[in-house]
């Protein structure tokens, strides 16, 4: 958000907090005392957005904004604790305004969806690069299905900052099992196969379909990438196994299997 706009749209924030405290009424808190008390529920609106708009743009890691964060329900909507809240969030946009806060950098490592498919399209092309080493050095060489997690882990911290290993999942069918991978920002799994000549094509939708019931119940999985790594061809046309799963779980999951035959 353009700078005026922002300081605009904190403007109005800090008027609707006005607003609230112009609002209070008095309350009992024992038999001889009275406060002033705001709204609860317009309050904590207020405090929602505020802190929202502020995290948004960066403006959330200075002490204006924890000043705001900590006036929380615990204060019970007390005009004092409301009216300091404002007061923090004028003073913030006056900070602001005279550049005497900075925007917290949110160029980090938190990437997103395309990225996530863009590792998955370009796998086959890493493992066959780091084939080719100066002078036949030592390399990773992909026999089995824990290379290719440690490979795709070191992709995956490229684009992504919280990338999970190993995660347990909730119990499923008596027992809990390890995940491969979580992106928890991105509420994302990803599980990873590799294939070998003992594994069917029946087999490994199998195991599939029993992933995807288990992360499911997963309260951080929103969405479940399969990426299934076949160099030795063993699938043949995987298609059937993609379009199958994908279609009778109404988005859930998604499927890669590369190198695409």
């Amino acid at each position: 958000m353009e700078k005026k706009q922002l300081v605009s749209a904190l403007e109005r924030l800090a008027n609707e907090g006005d607003n609230i405290v112009e609002s209070a009424e008095s309350r009992p808190i024992s038999s001889f005392k009275s406060a002033m008390f705001c709204s609860f529920s317009s309050f904590m609106e207020w405090r929602s957005a505020v802190l929202t708009i502020l995290k948004q743009n960066g403006l959330h890691q200075n002490e204006f904004a924890n000043q705001i964060e900590k006036v929380s329900e615990n204060t019970a909507a007390r005009k004092v604790y409301v009216e300091a809240a404002v007061q923090q969030l004028k003073g913030l946009i006056k900070a602001y305004e005279q550049d005497y806060i900075e925007i917290e950098n949110n160029n980090k490592a938190k990437g997103g969806v395309s990225d996530l498919e863009n590792i998955f399209n370009k796998f086959t092309r890493v493992v066959r690069q780091l084939r080719s080493r100066h002078d036949n050095r030592e390399t990773l060489t992909i026999k089995d299905e824990y290379d290719v997690q440690d490979l795709l882990h070191a992709l995956l911290v490229l684009h992504f900052d919280d990338v999970r290993a190993e995660e347990w999942t909730p119990s499923y069918a008596g027992g809990c099992e390890r995940m491969d991978f979580l992106l928890k920002d991105l509420q994302t799994v990803i599980e990873v196969k590799k294939t070998r000549s003992s594994m069917s094509k029946k087999e490994l939708g199998e195991e599939l379909i029993i992933d995807i019931e288990k992360y499911k119940v997963h309260p951080d999985c929103k969405q479940l990438y399969c990426f299934i790594y076949d160099p030795d061809g063993y699938l043949g046309n995987s298609s059937a196994i993609k379009n199958d799963l994908e279609k009778n779980h109404q988005g859930f999951v998604k499927i890669f299997i590369r190198p695409e035959v």
